[in-house]
């Protein structure tokens, strides 16, 4: 039959689209809530629409607060654990040094080890050391667990690149620092940029680590979280929303960018 014969030629497409819809379902959900006046606290049954939440997305105290505590934090995780991640890939990738494989193990240690295993070993090491729970603890830990993602991503890129292209601006007399800059760097920096917008994402949405070393600090999941024990304002829906559609659009304009680069080249 050609019905059959379509979905058997397109069988690989037909389950992308469907494995795409599954995880943007949920995302749609919130953005249909989004404009949703629940009757009561909790915005878990369509009731009216309507734009109030929009129009008022700090209407709920304190939370564009935590909102704003966890950008900070998410932005300087990023920092962080991009600059000593990719500093980490090079050294990985372009030194041969004792325990070499050893240290590669343990970076990437924290993607395998349960985030609250190493949320309960964080806690520890801050309490022995005297430290005071909050903002700086949350950073730290931050930093950590985001850096074995970073790590991955640019290191891979370091590995595809050909040193034939470093050697031939050595040839032409380009100096280490000009050599970085012009050639290695603009090489690597599409495994830079994914590491960092992973780091971030990971760092904005993290709950289970910062709740175990946040002390009295309330960072923007560990606020929906308390929410949803009181019933979930519209407002959560409104931020995820925008942070939702702010993704994609970051996304888009990052393959526009790359095709844009690969049309001009040829």
């Amino acid at each position: 039959m050609p019905v059959l014969r379509w979905i058997r030629r397109n069988l690989i497409v037909i389950a992308g689209l469907l494995t795409l819809a599954y995880l943007i379902l949920p995302n749609i959900v919130v953005m249909v809530f989004s404009f949703n006046k629940p009757k009561g606290r909790f915005n878990y049954a369509w009731q009216h629409f309507s734009l109030d939440a929009w129009k008022d997305p700090c209407g709920v105290a304190d939370m564009c607060g935590s909102l704003s505590l966890s950008l900070q934090i998410a932005t300087w995780a990023t920092v962080g654990a991009t600059v000593l991640g990719t500093m980490i890939s090079f050294a990985l990738v372009r030194y041969r040094f004792r325990a070499r494989g050893a240290i590669s193990s343990l970076i990437f240690l924290p993607m395998a080890m349960p985030e609250v295993v190493m949320a309960a070993s964080l806690l520890t090491l801050f309490l022995n050391m005297g430290a005071q729970l909050g903002f700086w603890t949350i950073l730290i830990a931050h930093i950590m667990f985001c850096l074995s993602f970073v790590v991955t991503a640019v290191k891979a890129r370091v590995m595809s690149m050909d040193p034939r292209l470093e050697e031939a601006a050595r040839d032409l007399y380009a100096g280490p620092v000009q050599t970085f800059l012009r050639v290695t760097l603009p090489i690597a920096a599409p495994g830079i940029a994914a590491g960092a917008l992973l780091a971030f994402a990971l760092s904005f949405d993290d709950f289970i680590i910062t709740n175990f070393n946040a002390g009295s600090t309330v960072t923007f999941p560990m606020f929906v979280w308390g929410s949803a024990q009181r019933g979930t304002p519209v407002q959560i829906n409104v931020i995820g929303t925008a942070m939702f559609v702010i993704a994609v659009l970051v996304v888009v304009v990052g393959q526009l960018i790359a095709n844009r680069r690969k049309n001009t080249a040829r």
